[in-house]
């Protein structure tokens, strides 16, 4: 979209969140499933902060999948699950419906599987025409090969590639914005490896003389 902003604003934005359910976990192959959760859970826990409309759907949960991992239910307290029968989301009208009532445009994806339920909606929501952004290293695929050629399709369709790292950091951008820096420092700190390390480092061990 030639005419669109750089850069994510939290006013522009939702989350959607697809099938993170521990029994779709069980088939992931292409990342270590601890670290897809705990993106999941900064991902979430992002859109929150910011005050992003979160929509969540799983699917097969009382047969196969399970419900959404506690881990993320316990970020989005208030959110509950639209359950759905089919593989693509975009072909659930309460889904749908749901995305198109927050009224945003630009729409932050992340779930399971890369290769079905996130590519279909993805695609999907392309042609409905949504900006979309994949949230690349909190989805996760069978194997390592498919879950890029599943990227790499809906680039070339159009979606952006990100991680949940630089959506945090793309919608704080300033440090002396006081109304989020406690949680996204917060969260940083919790999940981003070297970087939060540093970051706590700063905040305990550098003062000023």
């Amino acid at each position: 979209m030639s005419d669109a902003k750089p850069l994510l604003t939290p006013d522009e934005c939702a989350l959607l969140l697809i099938d993170h359910q521990a029994g779709l976990a069980f088939g992931v192959g292409s990342s270590d499933r601890q670290v897809l959760l705990g993106n999941t859970v900064a991902l979430a826990r992002t859109a929150i902060n910011f005050k992003l409309p979160v929509v969540v759907s799983t699917s097969a949960s009382k047969v196969y999948s399970g419900p959404l991992m506690p881990a993320v239910q316990a970020v989005l307290p208030d959110s509950k699950s639209i359950e759905r029968h089919n593989m693509n989301v975009w072909e659930d009208e309460t889904v749908r419906t749901t995305v198109l009532a927050t009224g945003r445009r630009r729409l932050l994806v992340s779930g399971l599987l890369t290769e079905a339920c996130v590519s279909f909606a993805v695609l999907s929501a392309l042609a409905a025409g949504f900006e979309v952004f994949v949230v690349g290293d909190a989805c996760g695929g069978l194997t390592v090969v498919s879950h890029e050629l599943a990227l790499r399709r809906m680039e070339a369709a159009g979606a952006r590639m990100t991680s949940w790292i630089q959506v945090l950091l793309e919608l704080q951008r300033d440090w002396t914005r006081h109304e989020t820096y406690d949680g996204s420092r917060s969260i940083v700190e919790t999940h981003g490896g070297g970087y939060g390390m540093g970051l706590a480092y700063a905040r305990d061990m550098i003062r000023p003389t």
